[in-house]
């Protein structure tokens, strides 16, 4: 069933109760990915979770992979909302990019089982056929603009940025793999924000 599922293309919600329900399949696979690990999930165990039969899963997802990229979108969101909150202001555009992917680190290493969960699935998603990874670097490159401040991104800024995001999912993959400690992670952000930002346009 589940190579069946990924020549489909995912569904999108159009309505009040698809977007309810669609929110309840995330949620679910939450849920189970915190528990165990991804390995284990089952997309059957997901359905019975949200309430939804196997099929509307995956007409939305048509593969773990499909609903794991979904579910790092949705966390990359919620990072987001919480960053322009609580953004403190006068730092400089390194710092700010520093600060956010440190809380963000900190974030995701909370639920360890999750994180690798959505970092595998999107380390391993191809772009042609889950579209939502595309969504997942656009999201998070976002963030790190505003928390910059800039509104209007030079090419050097946009690629300064892009190794930045590749080198931090490395740090995080490491750190879930218990090959680096927090303190030694957070001393290789600042150094990499240090040497691939130093020419970031300012605010």
């Amino acid at each position: 069933m589940p190579r069946i599922a990924e020549a489909r293309d995912a569904a999108e919600p159009s309505s009040e109760e698809q977007r309810a329900r669609h929110v309840r399949m995330l949620e679910a696979a939450v849920e189970l990915a915190t528990e165990k690990e991804l390995a284990r999930v089952q997309m059957h165990e997901v359905a019975k979770r949200a309430g939804v039969a196997i099929g509307t899963l995956y007409r939305y997802f048509p593969s773990k992979t499909h609903l794991f990229v979904a579910v790092m979108v949705d966390q990359i969101d919620r990072m987001g909302s919480g960053f322009k909150k609580s953004a403190p202001p006068g730092e400089s555009p390194q710092d700010a990019v520093y600060n956010v992917l440190v809380r963000a680190t900190r974030g995701l290493l909370r639920r360890p089982a999750l994180s690798t969960a959505m970092i595998q699935s999107t380390s391993t998603a191809n772009v042609a056929s889950v579209p939502d990874a595309g969504k997942v670097d656009r999201a998070f490159r976002q963030i790190m603009l505003d928390a910059a401040g800039i509104e209007h991104p030079t090419e050097e800024d946009l690629t300064a940025l892009r190794l930045l995001v590749q080198l931090w999912f490395g740090v995080i993959q490491s750190c879930l793999n218990g090959r680096v400690s927090i303190p030694d992670a957070d001393s290789d952000i600042r150094k990499a924000c240090d040497l691939l930002l130093v020419n970031l346009s300012h605010r």
